[in-house]
């Protein structure tokens, strides 16, 4: 389960007990804009413990598109409001897909599929 922020040091039992009690992985939204041009990008995931808040995780990435966001035409004035909008509101759950991954069988050279 490496490349998720948060699970350092964690086995998968104590993720999973986390995930019965309410924890979840998520992603935040950032976007920067270049007058024409605007960029929406997604973070890393992050793994966020049962009543662990969100807004330090995501503050990073708000302030981000707060000032880098609205300076493009016409997409800056769109997505900076949806990605803002989503880090307050606790970013995009994004469990069921990490789940998902995590479950799904491997792919073994070996096995010649």
């Amino acid at each position: 389960m490496a490349g998720i922020l948060g699970m350092e040091g964690l086995s998968t039992a104590q993720v999973e007990d986390e995930l019965r009690r309410g924890g979840r992985f998520v992603v935040f939204e950032y976007c920067v804009s270049f007058f024409v041009t605007t960029t929406k990008r997604s973070s890393d995931v992050y793994f966020v413990r049962a009543g662990q808040g969100t807004f330090i995780l995501s503050l990073g990435y708000t302030l981000l598109s707060l000032f880098l966001g609205w300076w493009g035409l016409p997409w800056g004035f769109i997505y900076t409001p949806r990605c803002l909008a989503t880090n307050l509101q606790g970013g995009k759950d994004v469990t069921e897909l990490v789940v998902l991954s995590l479950l799904a069988p491997r792919y073994d050279p070996s096995l010649g599929y």
